[in-house]
């Protein structure tokens, strides 16, 4: 197959995501029987009314990745539409590309949440329209528990990678419950070694905090620092900058292999183990809320699920 790949033109090997990809034009979307590239674009009409929402989304102070996230959802359903006036869309049609859609190809229902937050968004903000906002209704979300790791796992996981950037990566996004953005964004300023906090900046919601600062992870820490010296950020890629998340999900992937876990997870469920373990070992709730940034003490009782504190206290009735 790869010698097959490499015979189109313009076939290349990324090493970063370690897959070979081929350019995005017609010839190779009908050679792997593909919707031809505009069926896949929006209207142009649809494009600009995309670009007048970005600038409605930046106006309103919403962070870079959910303008991404919140337009591109926008750009699925107006391709979905691109052949209908904007204007002409009525609350039918928003049931319709649920149906047609979202349903038909198996799209889960936070994928088509966002899609309903961006329509809603949008549809505020346009005049004229024959859509009733209101009567948009939002899917009826899956109740799916967040993958967990034991402690023993955890250090395992950390043990066996070997790389002091990947090491300290690791060990801080866990020790302290950081959504792998936040990692990446910190800066070595953010580190307050002497309360043992770390400030996080411009979080989600646009929200500052103080997070744990874990004493064995600052002894990693200034080990690294000493390596490496970064200049900018605290962890910064091979030429500086921000240090890729998809990396970082690539070492993750990798040290978990070669630590024999076969469940599957994700950066985010070291932040997921961070606050079992918290809940756990007696933290109260309100406490774990507040180290994770959450805006609802809702999610955050969704650990509660998930520990197995009170669970082990229950006599299994097979045992008697």
């Amino acid at each position: 197959m790869i010698a097959r790949i490499k015979q189109i033109e313009g076939s290349r090997w990324s090493q970063q995501l370690r897959v070979w990809h081929v350019p995005d034009i017609d010839e190779n979307r009908i050679r792997f029987k593909l919707a031809l590239v505009a069926d896949t674009l929006p209207s142009d009409e649809g494009i600009i009314q995309i670009e007048k929402f970005k600038q409605w989304l930046r106006s309103r102070r919403y962070s870079e990745s959910t303008i991404v996230t919140y337009s591109e959802a926008l750009k699925s359903f107006f391709v979905f539409y691109n052949s209908k006036a904007i204007a002409e869309i009525t609350n039918e049609d928003v049931i319709i590309y649920n149906n047609e859609y979202i349903l038909k190809n198996g799209l889960s229902s936070s994928y088509q949440n966002q899609i309903v937050n961006a329509i809603k968004l949008y549809f505020k903000t346009c005049r004229d329209t024959k859509i009733e906002v209101d009567k948009i209704h939002r899917p009826k979300r899956e109740k799916v528990l967040p993958n967990v790791l034991s402690k023993e796992e955890v250090f395992k996981i950390i043990d066996v990678t070997e790389n002091l950037k990947h090491k300290t990566l690791l060990a801080l996004i866990y020790s302290s419950g950081l959504r792998i953005s936040e990692a990446l964004a910190m800066k070595p300023q953010d580190i307050d070694s002497i309360r043992m906090l770390i400030h996080i900046k411009n979080a989600k919601g646009n929200k500052d905090r103080y997070t744990l600062l874990s004493e064995k992870v600052l002894v990693m820490m200034r080990e690294y620092y000493s390596v490496y010296k970064p200049k900018e950020y605290l962890f910064e890629g091979q030429y500086g900058g921000q240090y890729s998340s998809r990396s970082a999900q690539v070492v993750l992937q990798e040290a978990a292999q070669k630590a024999g876990i076969v469940k599957h997870i994700s950066l985010h469920t070291l932040r997921h183990s961070f606050a079992t373990h918290l809940l756990e070992s007696g933290t109260d709730l309100r406490f774990i809320q507040d180290l994770l940034g959450h805006s609802s003490p809702k999610t955050t009782m969704i650990y509660t699920h998930v520990s197995s504190t009170s669970l082990k206290k229950i006599k299994n009735p097979f045992d008697l």
